[in-house]
């Protein structure tokens, strides 16, 4: 199995690993210590080496950070993790704080009115966030000061850094040499007169490179950092383990990781990082040197961003296959009786149905199952400890992903087991409404995520209804499920641009009783001008990528338009179309049941 269900962290070790950090804090005359999810690539996935959050805390959630504090400590946590974060930390001695709402400094001039000295380690922070955490401390005589990382020191077991092979991501699903990408980013550099720039994200230097690894579960990356030059040029730090299969061209150098901060005080000539994500060390040691420091967005991320053709082909077929593995699931599905199968049951079955389509090469994150009030929680991990059978009258949240040679998946699907109430199908009803909304969406060039996202949730606020995550995010091709800079988010400002992947999922959670959650991935195109539209106005709409049916037994067809029955009808047509003939006699007489038209 990909996935484990132990259970990772208690909240009982918290409280003891606490103590110690406080003790290394009066040690260092520090009044705090700040304890990020984060690792010095800035990747939303860590290995079990950076997994510093959840040693100390026992909050297990892929975003957020902590602040010990000698008095109190605080446990950051945006909209997805606060159902979470309650069970899996010491209430007595870590207080949930809502994030971004309230942010750091906000806390931080609560807890030390009179000023203090704060200390971070400054490869675990951007220097994006070190400015804006000193902007908003002015005045209150509290100092962020750079340190060596505490938790470190007192981690005794602490897990070995990831030291795995990196692999060649091969042009036939890349879609692009690595050479010509190399070429469109320093022409990027060239534009602006600058001599390099620094790349340490490992999804970009993946991308970058056409190499992918197994550094961390779930995202096929290979740790590294990167010097960009603006002749197409690529200093590579990377462990020597990590480089001994791959194919690299003489325009590439490889040199120890430990050879970075020295390469970067030599530069000279404008240098470009990104400060949303180069670390406060990278910052801090290009400035011992002579180069002219400035600041734009890293050079990969855009182009990334948007796929080539060959990569979006890749994705439409590795979302068939994908699917097929879900079809398979929810027949098996519909077959057990209530009350039989359990949440960990819906999972392993699952990971089964990926293997056999001989494709998988991971998931993309541990698969959310969850039922009853576990689908509440948005970003639930099952664990034998809190596994639920599925009971009549359950709502299951069934969130989960591949990780394939020509493209990565993540889907989500509300199934009903057994009958299930009519507040339940109502929500149901509204969410789907705000799904269709957003597939069906066509706006003009220009406009980014927080310009449109809004039409998933209108339903629901119509009915006084919200949820608190995002729309959608962006997706990578065989990398992160999580991708950007481009989100169907209130705080997006990115344009939306063919080639661009997202996911579509609105929900909505009632704490304590049921949760519900739809999510297709869609990729942006160019839009075709209907009859009577204006010929001289650019427009981008989506095409749908995921094709699974939606649970018919929970629409409330009377809650519907006629628009919204007829693109449900037309979806689950063309999943009839795209998945028959590729599936077992048992999953191909369920589709056939799955999709009749409403």
């Amino acid at each position: 199995m990909f996935q484990s269900f132990d259970t990772t962290s208690t909240p009982e070790h918290g409280p003891a690993r606490l103590d110690k950090l406080r003790k290394q804090l009066a040690q260092k005359k520090l009044d705090g210590f700040i304890v990020p999810r984060a690792d010095a690539h800035q990747g939303e996935y860590v290995a079990p080496h950076d997994e510093r959050l959840q040693w100390l805390t026992g909050f297990t959630g892929s975003a957020g950070f902590c602040c010990a504090l000698l008095n109190s400590t605080g446990v950051f946590i945006d909209g997805r993790y606060r159902t979470q974060v309650k069970s899996q930390v010491a209430l007595a001695h870590y207080t949930p704080v809502p994030w971004p709402e309230t942010s750091l400094a906000t806390w931080l001039i609560e807890q030390l009115p009179n000023g203090g000295i704060v200390g971070f380690d400054p490869w675990l922070m951007t220097q994006g966030q070190l400015e804006a955490h000193e902007k908003a401390l002015a005045n209150s005589n509290i100092t962020l000061r750079a340190c060596d990382n505490l938790v470190d020191v007192i981690w005794e077991d602490q897990p070995a850094p990831p030291m795995t092979a990196a692999f060649d991501y091969p042009i036939e699903y890349a879609g692009k040499t690595s050479a010509d990408k190399r070429a469109d980013c320093a022409s990027d550099l060239n534009t602006q007169n600058e001599a390099a720039a620094v790349i340490t994200l490992p999804d970009s230097l993946c991308w970058l490179l056409n190499i992918r690894g197994n550094d961390v579960s779930k995202t096929p990356l290979v740790h590294g950092f990167a010097i960009l030059h603006a002749d197409a040029s690529v200093a590579l730090f990377i462990a020597p383990e990590k480089i001994k299969n791959l194919t690299l061209d003489a325009a590439i150098d490889v040199l120890t990781p430990e050879e970075f901060p020295n390469a970067l005080a030599g530069l000279t000539g404008k240098i470009r990082c990104d400060k949303t994500s180069v670390p406060v060390a990278v910052i801090d040691a290009i400035s011992n040197g002579s180069a002219d420091l400035t600041y734009g967005s890293e050079p990969c991320v855009l182009p990334k961003a948007r796929k080539n053709d060959v990569e979006i082909a890749g994705t439409r077929d590795a979302h068939i296959t994908d699917a097929t593995a879900i079809c398979e699931l929810l027949c098996w599905l519909d077959q057990q009786p209530s009350g039989s199968a359990t949440e960990i049951d819906v999972v392993t079955q699952l990971e089964q149905k990926r293997r056999n389509t001989n494709a998988l090469q991971d998931i993309s994150f541990d698969t959310i199952s969850g039922a009853g009030p576990n689908g509440a929680i948005m970003h639930y991990r099952v664990t034998h400890d809190t596994a639920r059978k599925l009971q009549d009258g359950d709502l299951l949240v069934l969130d989960s992903g591949g990780q394939y040679l020509n493209g990565t998946t993540d889907i989500t699907r509300t199934i009903a087991i057994g009958a299930v109430g009519v507040e339940e199908s109502a929500a149901f009803t509204r969410v789907l409404q705000g799904m269709i909304a957003m597939s069906r969406m066509r706006w003009p060039k220009g406009l980014a995520g927080r310009d449109i996202e809004m039409a998933a949730r209108m339903p629901l606020w119509l009915a006084g209804q919200d949820f608190d995550h995002g729309v959608g995010h962006g997706v990578g091709h065989f990398l992160g499920v999580h991708e950007g800079p481009q989100r169907l988010s209130r705080v997006s400002e990115i344009p939306l641009e063919p080639g661009m992947i997202l996911s579509n999922e609105p929900g909505y959670y009632r704490e304590g009783a049921f949760g519900i959650r739809i999510e297709n991935l869609c990729v942006v195109r160019s839009a075709q001008t209907p009859k009577g539209g204006d010929t001289h106005r650019t427009m981008y709409d989506f095409e749908t990528l995921t094709y699974v049916p939606l649970d018919r037994r929970l629409i409330r067809k009377e809650l519907l338009s006629q628009a919204e029955i007829n693109w449900i009808n037309s979806y689950h047509a063309q999943c009839r179309t795209k998945l028959s003939g590729k599936l077992s006699d048992d999953a191909q007489n369920w589709l056939e049941n799955a999709t009749i038209a409403l």
